[in-house]
């Protein structure tokens, strides 16, 4: 089976790789081949401190004390936070805590 997907303005499957772009034979439609690939990639791997993979709806404890920015609040090492969810951007995890609710990166977490 073909690698290469359909026209996405026709839906034929008569397409060919002209270069770095996809091309429709039967409506000339062209369009890169990097937009493909990264559509295919919607969801990117977080993985914590140990290199395990989490997903969202995971249990996590933090590896070290983190001082929260603009706030006298500090999270505590070894505290569990239950039912993570995760994002895009730089702070990949997005939870509630008793402190309230934080954006923190995976690398200050372990998998519980």
């Amino acid at each position: 089976m073909s690698q290469i997907p359909a026209c996405p303005q026709c839906a034929q499957e008569n397409t060919y790789e002209d270069g770095t772009n996809f091309v429709c034979a039967d409506c000339g439609h062209e369009w890169p081949q990097v937009a493909t690939a990264a559509e295919d990639d919607d969801e990117a791997v977080v993985k914590d401190a140990n290199g395990t993979v989490l997903q969202t709806g995971d249990a996590v404890v933090l590896i070290k004390d983190l001082k929260v920015k603009g706030s006298s609040t500090t999270l505590k090492m070894g505290t569990k936070v239950k039912s993570i969810r995760l994002v895009g951007g730089d702070h990949e995890v997005d939870c509630k805590m008793d402190a309230g609710n934080f954006m923190l990166k995976a690398c200050f977490l372990r998998k519980a």
